[in-house]
């Protein structure tokens, strides 16, 4: 559930940028909204404008300049005057206080408990098990997902904080949980160390903690003891079904869960390289053990992805269609099998039976973020630009740390008449991918979708100047390829535009149904290449659609 406040007769709706009165809802930039939490953190008291950019800012400088635009906003949004405040008073040297009465739904107080799993720290010697830590966390997620009564923070969420030195209290708040799962793991041979503790939000104390030396032949009776002390510490009862399913192992073979874990790793690489080792990975994970289920949605998900950004498609696609199959037979009670299963419909352009799959999924983890994400994109893709609309927002309410619903929804936005919503959308993902850019500078997506967000806002050279980091690092990548040339595009850069999806599409990239829908694309279509590149597509797809 999103946090609430009243601040006078405003409805106020962090989570979702905006603020409501009556029937009117004015959208608010990410960061100018936050500017508005802190101040009704403290509702009344005086807060220096160094105290209020330390905490909307913490890892980044800014200037005081960018404070007064952020109130500035605020008044607008408000229609308060400076000179005599009803919401926000100046404080001449000092700083800002909120002076309009603030009533809070406090979201730990909710009825439904909540809690987020951070990324394990790895402690052993060699430091090489980041895959088996990340494994551990995302493991006790799927078994926390299972009972009805707990809302889990996604592991997109979560995991946005890895290596991050935050205040848990902090993590907890932006994530809009009451309590915070945070973990070490030192594995040495057949050994393991496992060091949990659960943080209550609120005050910053230990709610439980716990140390378990066991043989790794015991991680899964570990990670099933951590879900039902946080349930039992959470006062959650288990129902029979619940604690079955946590019960439930995902594989009797240690050698076959490394393999899956590992092929984890490289998937959220999202690269065509990372995609094909994890694919690897997760194919000799079943030779071991042929029940595997996740490792089956696991290969799913990795030929979908081969089929959408590489070659051989018809041969992914059989594959991701066989293997989503096999997942869902072996464990109908997996949203992330049933997710799967909807993308590879989507992609065998099933799109009815697809959309059922995208509904259990979400049925089953209504935080499951790809369930969302890849069920707006199956939505544009049909033309149904609201339903995607609504269906990217959820996602970004899922995760507020994805930079990839907030960027596609503001194309769409645009595209439906809404430059406001548009632009408020595009400043937000921005924000984030600039944020996983500080941490991972190698993400080439961030990259290339921040500075498609970039450009159309009108700063063409930096939009361009990220394109070209993103094609540096991966120039023969079909999907960075089709990006950048959406950015070329909107930079009225045609001739290079249609270079850079002529190898795209040489290289193996199969879109066709996503470009008929890509305005980024439009400034391109009366140009005679274009033409003939987009019905030499039609025609490799079998197509007899041909577009004049």
């Amino acid at each position: 559930m999103a946090r609430e406040l009243q601040i006078g007769g405003w409805l106020v709706e962090p989570d979702l940028n905006c603020i409501t009165r009556g029937k009117k809802k004015i959208p608010v930039e990410p960061k100018v909204i936050e500017v508005l939490v802190c101040l009704a953190d403290d509702p009344g008291e005086v807060l220096s404008k160094e105290q209020i950019i330390q905490t909307v800012w913490p890892d980044t400088y800014v200037s005081e300049e960018v404070l007064r635009y952020s109130i500035s906003e605020l008044r607008k949004a408000f229609k308060d005057d400076a000179k005599n405040p009803r919401v926000i008073q100046t404080i001449a040297r000092r700083g800002y206080r909120l002076i309009a009465p603030v009533t809070k739904k406090d979201p730990f107080s909710q009825a439904k408990a909540s809690v987020a799993v951070l990324a394990f720290s790895d402690m052993s010697a060699l430091k090489d098990q980041e895959y088996f830590c990340d494994g551990i966390s995302e493991e006790v997620i799927n078994n926390l997902t299972r009972i009805n009564k707990l809302r889990v923070a996604s592991r997109t969420s979560s995991f946005a904080f890895k290596g991050r030195a935050e205040d848990i209290r902090s993590i907890g708040k932006r994530l809009n949980v009451s309590a915070v799962l945070e973990g070490s793991v030192r594995k040495a041979e057949d050994r393991l160390r496992i060091s949990v503790q659960l943080i209550n939000v609120k005050d910053g104390y230990p709610l439980w903690s716990e140390q378990y030396d066991r043989e790794l032949k015991n991680i899964f009776a570990i990670q099933d003891e951590i879900a039902r002390r946080i349930a039992a510490t959470l006062k959650i009862t288990l129902s029979p079904r619940e604690s079955d399913a946590i019960s439930k192992t995902p594989t009797t073979d240690l050698r076959a869960y490394d393999f899956y874990l590992r092929g984890r790793q490289f998937y959220y690489q999202y690269t065509r390289r990372g995609i094909e080792f994890a694919l690897k990975l997760f194919s000799q994970a079943i030779e071991l053990d042929k029940d595997f289920a996740r490792a089956y949605a696991g290969i799913a998900d990795c030929c979908s992805y081969l089929f959408m950004y590489g070659g051989n498609q018809n041969k992914h696609l059989k594959q991701a269609d066989s293997n989503s199959l096999k997942a869902l037979e072996m464990d109908p009670d997996s949203a992330e099998a049933h997710a799967s299963r909807g993308v590879a419909l989507f992609l065998r352009e099933e799109f009815v039976e697809s959309e059922k799959e995208f509904e259990t999924a979400i049925r089953l983890d209504p935080m499951l973020f790809e369930a969302y994400y890849f069920y707006a994109r199956s939505s544009f893709v049909q033309g149904e630009l609201e339903k995607a609309v609504r269906l990217y927002e959820k996602s970004s309410e899922v995760n507020p740390h994805d930079y990839q619903a907030p960027l596609l929804v503001a194309q769409i936005y645009s595209d439906l008449g809404q430059p406001q919503k548009a632009e408020a959308s595009r400043r937000r993902g921005i924000e984030v991918a600039e944020a996983r850019l500080k941490l991972n500078p190698d993400d080439a997506r961030a990259l290339y979708m921040g500075a498609n967000g970039l450009v159309a806002l009108g700063e063409i050279d930096r939009g361009v100047e990220w394109a070209g980091l993103a094609l540096e690092m991966d120039p023969s990548e079909p999907m960075v390829l089709y990006n950048v040339a959406c950015i070329q595009s909107l930079a009225g850069l045609s001739e290079d535009a249609i270079s850079s999806l002529e190898t795209a599409f040489k290289n193996g990239l199969s879109q066709e149904g996503w470009i008929d829908q890509d305005s980024n694309l439009d400034p391109l279509r009366s140009h005679p290449r274009f033409k003939r590149l987009i019905k030499q597509i039609w025609k490799q797809a079998g197509s007899q659609d041909l577009k004049n």
